[in-house]
């Protein structure tokens, strides 16, 4: 299991992420998440109000893939994992609690990915390969 540093934790929670699915087809889709936030040292979490195209890519294939970068900076990351969907647990109500003091939709679920492989986004050799 990845571990996530500092440095990731702060442009996970300040930056803008994106995640990536792909369909039973093999079609990829690609958007901004503004909810995503760090669970723990493992682990990275959304809040899943739209029911689109990606809800139903990882209900389907549990595949996801989050991305941050700060351009200023010039490094990003790219993380992999399972995913675990929670509805109506205490992950759940935490993020409807979450919701309702904070004004915004419900989510209709929570997806949860444990991080399994860290890439390196950073121009250079590295660029693209996982961080060991």
């Amino acid at each position: 299991m990845a571990k996530l540093t500092d440095e990731m934790k702060h442009m996970i929670d300040d930056g803008v992420a994106f995640i990536a699915t792909v369909d039973h087809d093999g079609n990829p889709d690609i958007g901004p998440k503004m909810s995503i936030h760090v669970v723990d040292d493992n682990h990275i979490g959304y809040y899943e109000r739209t029911a689109g195209q990606h809800y139903r890519n990882i209900t389907d294939n549990g595949r996801l893939i989050v991305m941050v970068v700060d351009t200023a900076k010039k490094v990003g990351f790219r993380f992999h994992g399972p995913v675990t969907l929670h509805n109506d647990d205490d992950v759940f109500n935490k993020a409807v609690a979450f919701a309702d003091e904070h004004g915004t939709k419900h989510p209709v679920t929570v997806p949860i990915m444990e991080i399994t492989r860290i890439d390196s986004l950073a121009p250079g050799a590295n660029a693209g390969k996982p961080i060991e």
